[in-house]
């Protein structure tokens, strides 16, 4: 009789023992051996700056300017010299990032150039000395000050404005933020534009002189300063070039012995299905050829935080010094921050000389482990490819597993522009005489793709720009419909509706000939906000659309309507942060269960009565064609539980959220409520609860001071 599980009625079918693993070796093939003679650190030299910055230096002083050039090139440099030239005329400067981390990172450095009191940073979550020189900030604030120097009829005091990683002008969430500030932007203010991947910079610079009436400058620079050589590691652990030249294009192919690697039926694999390789054995193999440090980048955070388990201490055991040296450093970092000396990933850290880095952990130990990286302390990080995005993570080498990535919905072909983002890691400027872009095998990769990709320009930026119920009130603070359509007909999609090529014919697809599409989901806006009363027949914010076009967040009229109908806690900071959370909450919940258990009566009652209250006004944007949050009671819980002081650890253990997505709900949350804090003068009360909750939920772990 054949055995049976317990819990199954099928016949017990024996597990058949994947076949074991070929171990990993250090090899090479020995035509890198004149590559390898090559790595070391370069002799200290005065330094000269190059063709491509001096030009910049000098077309900045009169026109805007965009530059493209390889990532460590030197494009900061030119930032710095420009601020530094305005500055001594007694002038001020707006730097602006896309990125909360990199808009630190940056302050940081200003900070130690310029005096720090002579800099500012601006995020939302931060906000030092903002009438500073030289202000950093992320792009979404300084687009808001751009809507109220548009109201209030005040100039902007900046005498030039810095956008970095300018190719985020194409970003599908966020590059209507770009296109706004740039289209707002007075012509007086000098722009200088900054980027190491637009595949079309000829194209905006003509959209800028059309619409600002000075000509763009763009700079050019295509050579690295750290020459980037690819190379393939084989499953026995030999490493290989990657590509080799083409004997009749010169374009780069699959090197030999990897083109009949990649051919082969029953190829070797370093792992089973879909599980990761032995990383332990691949940082020895990278050691042993002096390829240290690596990023590597993962699929997903969960396979960033199973790396860092598969390495082992081989490396770093063999070097005491350089052990302690972690060691005392990451007790530098931590020793004020209770949570994080006792992270559950500081002993993979101090044992392995590894870390994990993806949105999922606390920006605080985000940045513990970039300031290890950044100081050298570290072989390797394993981080997704959002990493790759402005922040100087400085690594001699970055390893590729996949040819592809996951863009919230599904995974999709990795783009040029992003294969070049990541390989821009490696190499680090003055550190290195070469950099490594290094590629695995794997389920997910296709070696072919990315030898395409490596012959391939940079992706060209397409416009991003759509109508939001934020953008109509805050124009119709200082323009009427007339001037708004003047406006849009200012946007990057108008100018590429006009152009002949393949990009007008997609802009017109997206936007109609002449913006009708975008010009009707304008009008279909101000005419719910008509209907609404926060408009009026001319076009003209009524007074609850006047203190509505302060609410600068995701869900603003459904926060109004909460607001004008009293539904939110006029004096209670923890459930007014506890209901502003549900309007916040990206994530989808099943409710029901937490309906049956033991809930805060007081947070049961509003938080239902709200979600009653406002159905049918969130159910008539719905059917209008507009997008209305799906309110849960599980985040607003989690708010409340924070607010009441329940312990971090309990509050992610009980709900289930990792801790960097926790810690961006309590972020998100404190905005919102800064938001509503602004309402002073017409809502006194709920105004001052706001700032009052943000002072119970922004709090250690979620803000370090």
């Amino acid at each position: 009789m054949k055995k049976r599980f317990y819990t199954s009625k099928k016949p017990y079918k024996k597990i058949e023992k994947s076949p074991s693993l070929p171990l990993m070796q250090p090899g090479s093939d020995k035509s890198l051996k004149r590559i390898f003679e090559k790595i070391g650190t370069p002799e200290e030299m005065k330094f000269e700056p190059d063709l491509f910055q001096i030009q910049a230096l000098e077309a900045i002083k009169k026109f805007d300017c965009l530059v493209t050039a390889p990532t460590g090139a030197g494009k900061t440099w030119i930032a710095e010299q420009v601020a530094k030239d305005v500055i001594q005329r007694g002038g001020k400067v707006w730097y602006a990032t896309p990125l909360k981390a990199l808009t630190n990172s940056i302050h940081t450095q200003f900070s130690k150039l310029f005096g720090k009191e002579n800099v500012g940073i601006l995020t939302g979550d931060i906000k030092e000395n903002p009438d500073a020189a030289i202000v950093i900030g992320t792009t979404e604030i300084l687009r808001n000050q751009l809507y109220d120097a548009m109201h209030t009829g005040e100039n902007l005091t900046s005498d030039l404005i810095i956008l970095d990683e300018a190719h985020f002008l194409g970003d599908e969430q966020r590059g209507v933020v770009w296109e706004e500030i740039i289209i707002y932007l007075p012509v007086r203010i000098p722009l200088l534009l900054l980027s190491a991947t637009i595949g079309n910079p000829v194209s905006i610079a003509e959209w800028l002189l059309s619409i600002r009436g000075k000509k763009c400058h763009v700079i050019k620079a295509h050579e690295r300063p750290v020459p980037l050589f690819p190379l393939f590691i084989h499953p026995s652990g030999t490493i290989f070039p990657l590509t080799e030249e083409s004997e009749s294009d010169q374009k780069q192919i699959l090197y030999n012995k990897v083109f009949k690697f990649v051919n082969m039926k029953n190829k070797p694999v370093m792992s089973h299905r879909e599980k990761l390789p032995p990383f332990g054995d691949i940082l020895y193999i990278l050691h042993t050829y002096d390829l240290l440090p690596a990023i590597f980048f993962l699929k997903s955070r969960a396979d960033c935080d199973q790396a860092i388990k598969l390495c082992n201490s081989r490396l770093l055991s063999k070097n005491p010094e350089r052990k302690q040296a972690l060691i005392n450093k990451i007790d530098e970092l931590v020793s004020d921050h209770p949570h994080l000396k006792n992270h559950n990933q500081r002993p993979y850290l101090e044992r392995t000389a590894t870390a994990s880095h993806h949105s999922g952990h606390l920006p605080a130990w985000k940045a513990v482990v970039e300031t290890l990286m950044a100081g050298g302390f570290l072989d390797a990080m394993f981080a997704t490819s959002t990493v790759a995005a402005g922040v100087n993570f400085p690594a001699r080498s970055v390893v590729i597993l996949n040819s592809d990535r996951f863009n919230g919905v599904e995974f999709i072909p990795l783009t040029p522009s992003e294969l070049q983002q990541m390989s821009g890691r490696a190499g680090r400027r003055g550190m290195d005489n070469i950099g490594f872009c290094i590629v695995m095998p794997g389920k997910f990769m296709d070696l072919n793709h990315i030898v395409k990709l490596m012959n391939s320009p940079p992706s060209d930026i397409e416009s991003q720009i759509t109508i939001n119920f934020s953008m109509v009130l805050n124009l119709l603070l200082s323009h009427n419909p007339d001037q708004i359509k003047l406006l849009l007909e200012k946007s990057f999609a108008s100018h590429l509706i006009r152009s002949g090529k393949k990009r007008g014919k997609t802009a017109r697809k997206r936007f109609g000939m002449d913006l009708e599409f975008l010009w009707v989901d304008f009008m279909e806006h101000m005419d719910f906000l008509l209907s609404e009363k926060f408009v009026t027949e001319d076009g003209k914010l009524t007074d609850d659309g006047l203190w509505a076009s302060k609410l600068r967040i995701d869900s603003p009229i459904l926060v109004a309507q909460s607001i004008r109908n009293n539904l939110l806690p006029q004096s209670d900071p923890a459930l007014l942060a506890a209901i502003i959370s549900s309007f916040v909450n990206e994530r989808e919940f099943n409710d029901e269960p937490m309906y049956n258990k033991a809930l805060p009566k007081g947070l049961k009652d509003v938080f239902l009565d709200v979600r009653k209250e406002l159905k049918p006004f969130a159910v008539n944007m719905l059917e209008k064609g507009f997008s209305a949050p799906n309110l849960y009671i599980q985040p607003s819980l989690l708010l409340y539980s924070w607010a009441h002081d329940e312990p971090w650890e309990n509050i992610c253990t009980l709900y289930d959220f990792s801790e960097g997505d926790l810690a961006r709900l309590i972020l998100r949350t404190g905005e919102n409520l800064r938001q509503i804090a602004k309402l002073e003068e017409t809502f006194p009360e709920i105004a001052k609860t706001a700032r009052q909750a943000i002072d119970l939920i922004l709090k250690e772990p979620v803000v370090t001071y």
